[in-house]
């Protein structure tokens, strides 16, 4: 059975403070038969900050799995790692996490991945890369090369497939599916359109239902992130509906 996760950002800024922080969405989030919720580092308040075991315990007591992630990359605009690496694999792991998420960042091909490599092999949480919406980083070409060199030097990670951010950065998401689809271990399900010269994250309910076609290219047996937006005013039924829906797609 497929797993589906729930990425807490799909809830809104907003909306997630309202209800009092992400772990208040967690009954949410289990109520609609999800099986992992995607805690976001960048709506967590400093108190939370240093709460996140307590929050590791929120999320285990309503049975959900974790995916931990944070708005920053992998590579510094230098091309070197981000010095604050270890920092967010401890954070990871405070808050249960089966896996770490960051954006790729300006990775040079090349560029000696042996002290990647050994941090990750000292670690627990998995790291998984995503394609971001940033035009010099988010594009294509780097993000194979990376997970070519990746895969050849055996790193233990993978990728987090974003179905829409490619049309941020100008690209089409089918060719990249096409391309880096064997490196694929989460899929962020996600629609875009296009309002007044600006891509926007849509509804799967309000897309052209290209997403479907999409979906079908990448692997079938990796989890599922919403990350559309998820509104109104019964949070509950409109999560469910979607979670079984992508279970059944």
């Amino acid at each position: 059975m497929k797993k589906i996760v729930v990425v807490t950002a799909a809830y809104g800024r907003d909306k997630v403070r309202e209800l009092g922080g992400q772990q208040a969405l967690l009954p949410i989030i289990a109520g609609a038969g999800a099986d992992g919720v995607e805690i976001r580092q960048e709506l967590l308040s400093p108190e939370e900050m240093k709460a996140l075991p307590s929050l590791a315990s929120a999320i285990r007591e309503q049975g959900l799995f974790a995916v931990y992630s944070i708005p920053q990359a992998l590579f510094d605009e230098q091309g070197n790692l981000n010095a604050a690496l270890p920092d967010f694999f401890a954070q990871a792991q405070q808050v249960g996490a089966t896996s770490v998420k960051l954006s790729l960042g300006h990775y040079r091909p090349g560029c000696e991945l042996s002290t990647l490599k050994a941090l990750l092999n000292q670690q627990r949480v998995k790291l998984v890369v995503e394609n971001d919406q940033t035009v010099d980083c988010g594009i294509l070409s780097p993000l194979s090369a990376f997970f070519q060199a990746a895969s050849e030097a055996h790193l233990p990670l993978s990728m987090t497939f974003d179905m829409a951010n490619w049309h941020w950065v100008g690209q089409e998401p089918l060719a990249a599916a096409l391309r880096l689809a064997r490196y694929v271990s989460y899929v962020h399900v996600k629609a875009a359109a296009r309002r007044q010269d600006k891509w926007h994250a849509i509804e799967l309910a309000e897309s052209d239902g290209s997403w479907r076609k999409l979906l079908n290219h990448l692997p079938n047996d990796v989890p599922r992130g919403i990350e559309f937006p998820l509104e109104g005013t019964d949070l509950l039924a409109i999560t469910r509906d979607y979670v079984n829906l992508l279970r059944v797609e």
